[in-house]
């Protein structure tokens, strides 16, 4: 059987100048429950990370609040120094416990979070660094010139959202190029369909977080089912290829702890979509 390969997925230029391979890989499980503190099996979550370069996984989605910390600390011990790979980070959310995230937009805050992820991670600058949220407590213009004056001074390469709309990228635009945005986004989830719409249109990079879930869709009678199994392939695996076949700027970031899921996600970028799978798999999301 062929070796899996996220290079199969197509690449993609991040900010123009980066190019990645388009099936990344999301480091928020590699903590632990509720994305708090050490993960169950912390030599499998290192084992998992030290598979990706060999899988052709060349960008890592990572935040300082995942674990707060943990994710991005154990991304160094074992990747550094990141040889041909894209170490994306985010910052702006607070951590107060398991599943507890509150944004905190306060220019001095964001310029720490920068600060702290760069001696984490071990690099004197962060090609990717992404606001995580937009703190509606706080003007977005300030949150926007922090990042401004943190690219001007070589802290950050390029700069990405999450969670935002047309509206608000094009707010942040004023301010710095913004290279990708990270929304929620997969079969089941369509609601971001203008922003990805809009990210084609102007060549920015589109990262779906959660890109898995398929809700009904993956029920085992359903559309999707049904073409998995006549691929030989996993659901997950067809979601992803949908993914992939839906844009151009997608860039989908699965994550995992388990060295087998990671295989069996990266095996994605090798499933090849007929254009009428891919229609029958469109009309059932819809």
């Amino acid at each position: 059987m062929q070796e899996p390969n996220a290079a199969a997925a197509g690449q993609f230029q991040i900010g123009g100048d980066i190019t990645v391979n388009r099936l990344g890989f999301g480091a928020m499980r590699v903590t632990g429950k509720g994305i708090w503190g050490e993960p169950t099996d912390p030599e499998g979550a290192r084992a998992t990370l030290r598979a990706l370069p060999g899988l052709g996984v060349n960008l890592v989605d990572t935040a300082d609040s995942y674990g707060p910390f943990v994710s991005e600390d154990l991304i160094r011990e074992v990747l550094h120094p990141y040889k041909g790979m894209l170490i994306a980070t985010k910052g702006g959310l607070t951590r107060h416990g398991p599943d507890v995230w509150a944004p905190v937009g306060r220019p001095e805050y964001l310029r720490q979070c920068v600060l702290m992820s760069l001696r984490r991670l071990g690099v004197e600058r962060i090609d990717l660094w992404q606001l995580h949220r937009i703190d509606a407590k706080v003007p977005r213009e300030e949150q926007f010139e922090v990042i401004a004056q943190m690219r001007k001074e070589g802290l950050i390469r390029h700069v990405g959202l999450s969670e935002v709309g047309v509206e608000e990228i094009e707010a942040a635009r004023r301010h710095f190029p913004v290279a990708t945005v990270q929304n929620l986004y997969n079969m089941a989830n369509r609601k971001s369909e203008a922003v990805l719409d809009y990210c084609e249109q102007q060549g920015i990079g589109f990262i779906p977080w959660y890109p898995l879930a398929a809700g009904d869709l993956a029920a085992p009678e359903s559309v999707l089912s049904r073409i998995a199994r006549r691929l030989g392939a996993s659901n997950g695996q067809v979601a992803l290829a949908w993914l992939l076949k839906r844009s151009p700027v997608m860039l989908p970031i699965p994550g995992t702890s388990k060295v087998e899921h990671l295989r069996e996600n990266a095996g994605a970028a090798q499933l090849a979509l007929s254009d009428e799978d891919y229609r029958a798999l469109e009309a059932a999301a819809r």
